[in-house]
C-alpha cells in the first residue's frame, strides 16, 4: 500500500524544525527513523499533511556523559550506534542489553531511540526499560522545554506527554549506583518477533544486602509500560532470595498486568511467561547487584 498525499519539509536545524511544528501542529509528524511512521502511513492508520524529516539536523544523535555521571543520549542516535556504544556498555547496562531484543538489525540501523519512545507501543522494549531506569526526557517547542519522567512522559497506547508542537530531543540516564543490578527478558516466537512478553528488572542492594529500590516494568502487558508496584514493594527491605522472587513474580503476573492475548499467546499464557521471566530476570538482577555487575 501507498500512504496518502503528504507535503514534505527537512529543515537544517532544530529551530526551524520547531518553528515548522508549531506552525502545523496535529497536521504534522516528525520523520526521524521512519521504521514505524511510514509502515502506519502506509496502511492509512495515519494520515499526517506534513512530514518534518529532521535528519539533517545536527547534534541530535550525540552520546555523552553528563555532570552527574549519567548518560545524555540525543533523540536522533540510530539504535545500533546506541547498542555499539562503550559508554552505554559501561554506563547504561541495562539499556545496552535491552537494545539488542529490538527487532533485527536492519531496523535498528535506521530506527532512533527518541523515535521508539515516541511511539509508545506497548510492545515495545524502550519505553520498559525507560521506566526501569527512571529516566528524564528533554521535550523542546518552539517557545519553551521542559524535562519530564519517563513515568509520566506514557499515557496509553501509543500516546505520550508529547504536546503536537513539542520535539522530544534527548533522554538523561541517572547514573548506575554501586549495587545495582538489572536484567531484561522477553520472549519471542522467532528472534526479531514482537514479545509475547518481557520486562525490564532493576534493583539495588543497600549495604546490609536488602534490596532498598526495585523496578520491575513489563511489555506487551497493556495499553502502555506496566509497572508492577505490588510485586516492587515485596523486595523492598528483603534480601533477595529464591522463595522470595516466586511470590512476587506471582503477584505481578496474576494482579497487576493486563494483557490482551493474541492469536499467538493467550491471556494465561502470557501471564505464565511473566511469573517465569520475573523470576529469571530477578535471579540475575540479584546476582548482578551482589557481584558488581557479573552475572
Amino acid at each position: 500500500m501507498k500512504p496518502p498525499p503528504f507535503e514534505y519539509l527537512a529543515p537544517g536545524t532544530l529551530e526551524e524544525a520547531l518553528a515548522q511544528l508549531s506552525e502545523h501542529g496535529c497536521e504534522a509528524k516528525i520523520l526521524a527513523g521512519g521504521q514505524s511512521l511510514i509502515p502506519s502511513m502506509n496502511f492509512r492508520m495515519v494520515q499526517p499533511a506534513m512530514l518534518i524529516d529532521i535528519n539533517r539536523i545536527a547534534g541530535l544523535d550525540s552520546i555523552r556523559r553528563t555532570g552527574q555521571g549519567g548518560l545524555a543520549i540525543g533523540a536522533l542516535s540510530r539504535q545500533n550506534k546506541v547498542e555499539r556504544d562503550p559508554l552505554v556498555a559501561q554506563h547504561a547496562p541495562l539499556l545496552h542489553e535491552t537494545i539488542p531484543h529490538i527487532a533485527h538489525p536492519q531496523i535498528r540501523n535506521r530506527g532512533t531511540v527518541g523515535g521508539s519512545l515516541a511511539h509508545a507501543d506497548p510492545a515495545s522494549e524502550l519505553p520498559v526499560y525507560a521506566i526501569a531506569r527512571d529516566i528524564r526526557l528533554r521535550l523542546r517547542s518552539a517557545a519553551a522545554e521542559r524535562w519530564v519522567d519517563a513515568q509520566d512522559f506514557f499515557q496509553g497506547m501509543f500516546t505520550t506527554a508529547l504536546a503536537p508542537d513539542e520535539m522530544l530531543v534527548e533522554i538523561e540516564i541517572p547514573p548506575m549506583p554501586t549495587g545495582a543490578g538489572w536484567s531484561f527478558q522477553e520472549i519471542t516466537r522467532r528472534r526479531g518477533d514482537y514479545a509475547l512478553m518481557g520486562l525490564a528488572v532493576y534493583i539495588e542492594l543497600a549495604g546490609d544486602g536488602t534490596c532498598s529500590a526495585a523496578r520491575l516494568v513489563y511489555l506487551n502487558a497493556g495499553d502502555g509500560p506496566q509497572r508492577a508496584r505490588e510485586a516492587e514493594n515485596m523486595l523492598i527491605g528483603e534480601k533477595p532470595a529464591a522463595e522470595l522472587f516466586e511470590p512476587a513474580a506471582r503477584v505481578a503476573a496474576e494482579s497487576e498486568i493486563d494483557p490482551f492475548g493474541s492469536i499467538h499467546a493467550t491471556i494465561e499464557f502470557q501471564r505464565h511467561l511473566a511469573r517465569v521471566l520475573t523470576v529469571r530476570a530477578l535471579e540475575i538482577a540479584s546476582t548482578r547487584a551482589r557481584n558488581g555487575g557479573i552475572a
